[in-house]
């Protein structure tokens, strides 16, 4: 018996310092959570940029009035010519795609166009007695600028071998600037035969300027250049609000004249830049 409790205890003191330096040795795992994957936002993802060149096709001018008072009387009429000439149109902007339908930009463009008319009145061109019997022609020239401020909105249909057509409108308003108004006056054998030279003389009238309403319908086609790069080729209808063309007064008479509505046709070639 004792030599059994001899050789027990003889098997423990060989055993525990074995166990001690294991237990000294042993370090628990460490757990460590996954962190979640970081995804860098894209800033400006969806933003773009634009710049376009246009012509002016075709522009309705409507008619152009004026209207005489001197403070008791009054009388109203319109010009016997006027017209536009056609001219280049320059536009920038910043745009956003809201997804691959549908996007929406501001923009500003411009353009400026040189006016020519002419008027006849039955009466003398001036209270010169030579003239008395005769009537008045007149050749008027002027031209306008107009800066336009627009928020549109576009309907993409789809992308087909690089090629995205789409529809779109556009709503703002036009600041439009009239230069002053010149004019030549002539005399028209009337009741009498005018005096030679028919040249009578010349004036100047004030032009005006304002703020117009103004919307716009727009139909095109993007071409992909590169993945940011887009050529865009469109149609543009633009209709701006008719106002204040030049006033004039002195000594009680005034003369005021004003624009119809303008109706332009544009063809229109920019490039859309991807800010990705």
């Amino acid at each position: 018996m004792i030599a059994a409790r001899r050789a027990a205890l003889l098997l423990a003191a060989t055993l525990l310092p074995s166990v001690s330096a294991l237990a000294a040795d042993y370090d628990p795992p460490v757990i460590v959570e996954a962190a979640e994957e970081y995804v860098p936002v894209e800033v400006g993802s969806g933003w773009y940029l634009r710049g376009d060149i246009g012509y002016i096709v075709s522009q309705d001018t409507g008619r152009y009035t004026y209207s005489v008072s001197d403070g008791v009387n009054s009388g109203s009429s319109s010009f016997d010519s006027a017209s536009l000439d056609n001219d280049f149109t320059f536009g920038a902007g910043v745009g956003y795609s809201f997804n691959e339908w549908f996007r929406a930009e501001a923009t500003v463009d411009g353009f400026r166009s040189d006016f020519s008319g002419s008027t006849s009145a039955a009466v003398p061109c001036s209270g010169d007695p030579a003239l008395a019997g005769t009537g008045c022609r007149s050749k008027d020239g002027t031209d306008m600028s107009a800066i336009s401020v627009m928020a549109n909105g576009y309907v993409d249909l789809g992308t087909y071998v690089g090629i995205t057509p789409y529809l779109g409108a556009g709503l703002g308003f036009s600041y439009v600037s009239w230069s002053d108004l010149g004019s030549d006056y002539f005399c028209v054998d009337g009741a009498a035969a005018c005096p030679s030279p028919a040249f009578v003389g010349s004036s100047s009238m004030g032009g005006e300027s304002d703020w117009r309403f103004t919307y716009a319908f727009m139909a095109g086609a993007a071409y992909d250049l590169t993945k940011e790069l887009k050529v865009d080729i469109g149609y543009r209808y633009k209709h701006i609000d008719g106002g204040d063309m030049f006033a004039w007064s002195s000594d009680g008479l005034s003369i005021k004249g004003k624009d119809s509505d303008l109706q332009q046709h544009e063809i229109r070639v920019g490039l859309r830049y991807e800010l990705w």
